[in-house]
Formats: structure tokens, C-alpha cells, sequence
């Protein structure tokens, strides 16, 4: 049936859309901009599973995701920033490279920035090399990484597909730097890493 969404006399159960869900109180939907470059906030990370398995590389649980045409490893992630404000629920997606057969660079940058995720998330500095804080910088596995919260500077690159902007995040925050003070979580570095909250 087809209805005539400009006339408003349908009153019958045959011919009025009385019985459908009604939006109409719904809010318009939101734009979202770009974040400016160089913005820092609190963001929550999820991994989208790619279902690829590598017990020699210690990759198990599905996480990784392997372009099938080039061999790349890498983690197909999406952040959400948790800061209250106009940014609040707005969602930037990336990838954090694993391997690369064509050289060690991507994967070098991949490990360097999930050092730093977790660095921030547990509330160490990047200089800490004490016992606690090589003990947070240790995962199980990906899956560790699947919701994990830290403060990450956003960035602003072009898409190379369409020439348009849009946000990256290439940068964890870590508690030596000025911009951590106010976003972090809660997390206490320096704790024994048999009590820390993040070792549970």
C-alpha cells in the first residue's frame, strides 16, 4: 500500500499509517564535523574482529584481520571519544598495522602505538621501564585491547579515495605529556601489578 504522506485525514485501518512507528518526535540527525587537528580526548577502543588466526604470531581469538591480496595483518579499529562536550560519541575508525610483507615499518609503528595505548590507559609514562610498568604493557592477547580506554591526540588526514577530510588517530597520549592531566581514567601507575585494576 502506498500512502499519501502530505494528506492527514487517514483515520481508517485500511488506508492510515496510524499503526506504524512514528518519528516524527525524533531529534534531526546530527552532522558530525571533523575534530580539529591536534584535539585531545578520552576514547574508547573496539577492535571489529577480521576472523584471522596466527598461532606462531600469538594471534588467536579472530581479532586480526589479513588483506587477502597483499598478506597485511593489521587491527581494523574503531575509537569512540568518551569526552563530555560537542566531540562526545563521535567515532573515528583506523587500522593498527601488524605485519606488512613489503617491510617491518608498518608493523614497528603498530607495536610503538599500542605501547602507547596502554602506557595511557594504565597510567604510566613512556620513560617508566620500572617492573610495573613493563607488566601493564604485557596482553594476553587482542582481545585485551577491545574496549580498553585511553586519551589519544586526534588528527586530520585526506582520503585518498575520496579527497575528503577526515580524523585519524595515530598518537596515545601518556601521563610525561602536559594534555594527559584531565582525561585520564583513574588508573594508578605504580601500583603492584598483582593488585592493579587493569591486571584482573
Amino acid at each position: 500500500m502506498t500512502y499519501d504522506y502530505t494528506n492527514t485525514s487517514y483515520d481508517t485501518a485500511t488506508t492510515s499509517p496510524t499503526n506504524c512507528l512514528d518519528y516524527s518526535d525524533a531529534k534531526p540527525q546530527r552532522v558530525f564535523d571533523v575534530i580539529p587537528k591536534g584535539t585531545v580526548a578520552r576514547v574508547i577502543l573496539s577492535i571489529r574482529p577480521g576472523g584471522y588466526d596466527d598461532v606462531e604470531r600469538n594471534y588467536t581469538g579472530g581479532w586480526v584481520t589479513r588483506n587477502t591480496n597483499t598478506g597485511s595483518m593489521y587491527l581494523s579499529c574503531e575509537y569512540t571519544v568518551l569526552d563530555q562536550g560537542e566531540y562526545y560519541g563521535q567515532r573515528i575508525w583506523g587500522f593498527i598495522g601488524l605485519h606488512s610483507a613489503k617491510s617491518d615499518i608498518w608493523a614497528t609503528i603498530g607495536r610503538s602505538f599500542i605501547r602507547g595505548i596502554l602506557d595511557s590507559a594504565r597510567g604510566f609514562s613512556s620513560k617508566d621501564e620500572s617492573m610495573a610498568a613493563k607488566a601493564a604493557r604485557k596482553i594476553k592477547g587482542f582481545g585485551d585491547l577491545n574496549g580498553i580506554e585511553f586519551v589519544a591526540r586526534i588528527d586530520v588526514e585526506k582520503d585518498k579515495d575520496t579527497d575528503d577530510l577526515r580524523n585519524v588517530i595515530k598518537m596515545a597520549v601518556t601521563k610525561d605529556q602536559k594534555d594527559y592531566t584531565g582525561h585520564d581514567s583513574g588508573y594508578y601507575a605504580g601500583m603492584p601489578s598483582s593488585t592493579a585494576s587493569w591486571s584482573r
